[in-house]
């Protein structure tokens, strides 16, 4: 049997309504042993879901079900309370996707820091920086502040470092909904290009025809449930059917 590029096993993740109630450092290894406060909820709760290398998998639901949070745990930003998430591979994150950067550097000095984060050395940026310069459509620009950029070119200099990786899974959640609309298509030809060659996608949005276009398969959450794991059609009409919309 084919090893899933992504394997959750009963996952889930506690947070607190208030930041008094934040976890600590000491929660992460008695958490088995505390009780659940008042204030206390589960934004995500056992879910068991097998992703097979090259599938293309949307993530569906209302805000706030735990479509992001499971992006985050599959990325390794966040560390499950119940359960675990096995990750078969690098990944791509296009999550939050001008974080990281940094405000008073220049674009230049950005997109290096940016790619080196992300595990890109020196010899292989250099190689690269011209091809992202040139997606991003930003060459006027590189000696400028990044804080001086509008939102629409961060995000661009943002897609056009991490869509350069080659990391076999790539997590998109919503990251271009303040692209304009010529550079949104660029940026989906692009993604369809990466699943020509076999990437894996986890794809989160609330648009249907994206939904629809990248995907063969849907997850639905609600209320940090798994409520039905299906091709991405039958599963977007059971999203309507439950809330009406269209």
């Amino acid at each position: 049997m084919t090893d899933a590029a992504i394997r959750t096993i009963d996952l889930g993740i506690r947070f607190r309504r208030n930041r008094r109630g934040r976890r600590t450092f000491k929660d992460l290894f008695s958490r088995s042993r505390r009780k659940i406060r008042p204030d206390e909820f589960w934004p995500l709760r056992g879910l068991s879901v097998d992703v097979l290398p090259g599938e293309a998998i949307g993530v569906v639901g209302r805000n706030g079900q735990g479509k992001s949070t499971l992006l985050k745990l599959v990325a390794g930003v966040l560390i499950p309370d119940e359960g675990e998430v096995v990750v078969n591979g690098g990944v791509a994150p296009l999550i939050e996707i001008t974080g990281g950067f940094v405000d008073d550097l220049t674009v230049r000095d950005n997109v290096y820091l940016t790619a080196g984060l992300h595990g890109m050395n020196r010899a292989q940026i250099d190689a690269k920086f011209d091809e992202i310069i040139g997606f991003a459509e930003i060459a006027d620009f590189l000696d400028t502040p990044y804080k001086h950029l509008s939102s629409g070119m961060k995000v661009r200099v943002a897609f056009a470092v991490v869509s350069q990786l080659d990391e076999p899974i790539l997590l998109v959640d919503e990251v271009l909904a303040v692209g304009d609309k010529a550079f949104r298509e660029k940026c989906y030809r692009r993604i369809e290009e990466l699943l020509e060659s076999g990437r894996t996608l986890f794809f989160v949005s609330h648009n249907e025809r994206d939904l629809r276009r990248f995907c063969t398969r849907g997850l639905y959450l609600d209320k940090g449930r798994l409520v039905l794991d299906a091709g991405i059609d039958e599963v977007i009409d059971r999203y309507n059917a439950d809330y009406g919309t269209r």
